[in-house]
């Protein structure tokens, strides 16, 4: 079949949708294993090894080095290899990532791997592999999605397609919880390792793939306009506010966890039992914004990202002063409204900024952008809090918030990253 957007536009309604949706359960599952590894087994482990806090924040941070170094080159792979095998090769990565968490965080606990330095090193090697590999799922994902997508419907299909991330971390927490609390504090590394492996089975053997490789990837770009995109005027003003968004989010999700530990004095897996449902609540409201609020008032790209900002920051400001479990939830509540918002927001709007061939590319850039914060995460976030002041991440955020709301209303000029109705809008 022809590689042209049209084509792969009019492919058969039905067999699109089953597609969208075994790419939903994927993303599902990285999002119900980040959460969990986030909310209620990374950091409980490093305390357990009396590991300082700061190194829990560098294991995700040096995977999102990795995960933004290697999201474009993923991205252009796509456009080559197809989206099929690029998001089975991400999948089975993560399933061994996961099961690498699972033998060295075992081996710790029970004294066999002994030293601070080479805990860290095996659990910061075994989680970039999730970066390296796993970082091309995304953007396979969702350029899979704009392939055969009009304009007119990227944004609320992109919006469902990554939702599947939403409903993964609202499975997550409370999943592990459980599992921490019968089974013991690794058992949710072993589950979602089973689980990723069975996705990358399914995708390889079960995803559709309609886009014919293309032969020659330097010509490919050049004809395409695809050297240099990550600075062109259309497409850099989502990247630079994907940069600052995957900041706050860093800060508020990893320094949340601590916090919930030291304000309401409670320690490893008992821990779980709280950060788990107040991620849950968050991931809760990231579905409700994109699965209600963005189909049905339809709001631009540009009102999705600075609108968005009003409830993250509202969450930043809420997390500086909570002192009990209540205040702790509203908090999440507002910082997944205003996520579930804000990213459809920028990912449909530099979708939208390019052409139906550089889908791929654009895609890897914007999963690269969503992950650069998360490299930075322990210099603003958890140092900070540990050895500075506890409420400055939180301060930090809520101005970057300020900055990000008045760039997304004033810095974006109108109608880019927007749908215009034209004659090739009748897929």
């Amino acid at each position: 079949m022809s590689q042209t957007g049209d084509s792969l536009i009019d492919a058969p309604r039905p067999d699109r949708r089953g597609a969208f949706f075994l790419l939903f359960f994927s993303l599902m599952a990285i999002g119900a294993g980040n959460t969990m590894l986030i909310a209620a087994v990374l950091p409980p482990l490093t305390r357990e090894l009396n590991l300082p806090d700061w190194m829990a924040a560098s294991i995700f941070a040096l995977s999102a080095f990795f995960w933004s170094t290697t999201s474009p080159i993923w991205g252009k792979r796509s456009n080559t290899w197809g989206r099929r095998p690029v998001a089975a090769m991400g999948l089975a990565a993560y399933g061994m990532s996961m099961t690498l968490l699972f033998v060295f965080g075992g081996l710790a606990l029970n004294g066999v791997l002994q030293g601070s330095v080479l805990i860290f090193i095996c659990l910061a090697s075994s989680r970039s592999l999730f970066g390296i590999f796993s970082s091309g799922v995304n953007g396979a994902a969702q350029a899979y999605v704009a392939d055969r997508t009009s304009k007119a419907e990227r944004q609320s299909e992109i919006a469902l397609i990554t939702s599947g991330f939403s409903v993964g971390t609202v499975i997550g927490p409370a999943f592990a919880a459980a599992l921490v609390a019968t089974v013991g504090l690794l058992s949710p590394l072993a589950a979602t390792a089973v689980i990723a492996f069975g996705m990358a089975a399914a995708v390889w053997f079960r995803l559709p793939e309609q886009r014919d490789p293309v032969s020659d990837a330097t010509k490919f770009e050049d004809d395409m306009g695809g050297r240099g995109l990550w600075r062109s005027g259309p497409v850099l003003p989502f990247l630079i506010f994907a940069v600052c968004l995957s900041l706050v989010s860093g800060i508020l999700t990893q320094v949340f966890v601590f916090s919930v530990m030291d304000k309401l004095h409670v320690e490893g897996r008992q821990a779980a039992q709280f950060t788990g449902p107040a991620f849950t609540v968050g991931a809760l409201a990231v579905l409700m914004a994109q699965l209600v609020l963005i189909p049905r008032l339809k709001m631009k790209n540009k009102t999705l990202m600075w609108g968005g900002c009003l409830p993250l920051l509202a969450g930043a400001v809420l997390l500086i002063f909570a002192k009990d479990y209540a205040s702790l939830i509203l908090a999440q509540f507002f910082i997944g409204l205003g996520s579930g918002l804000a990213r459809p927001g920028f990912s449909s709007g530099a979708s939208l900024a390019v052409s139906p061939q550089l889908q791929g590319n654009v895609a890897g850039l914007v999963i690269s952008a969503n992950g650069m914060g998360f490299i930075i995460t322990p210099f603003f976030g958890l140092f900070v809090y540990e050895y500075v002041n506890p409420h400055l991440p939180f301060i930090f955020c809520a101005g970057l918030l300020v900055f990000m709301t008045l760039f997304a209303r004033f810095g974006l000029k109108d109608g880019v990253g927007e749908f215009i109705a034209d004659d090739d809008e009748s897929a």
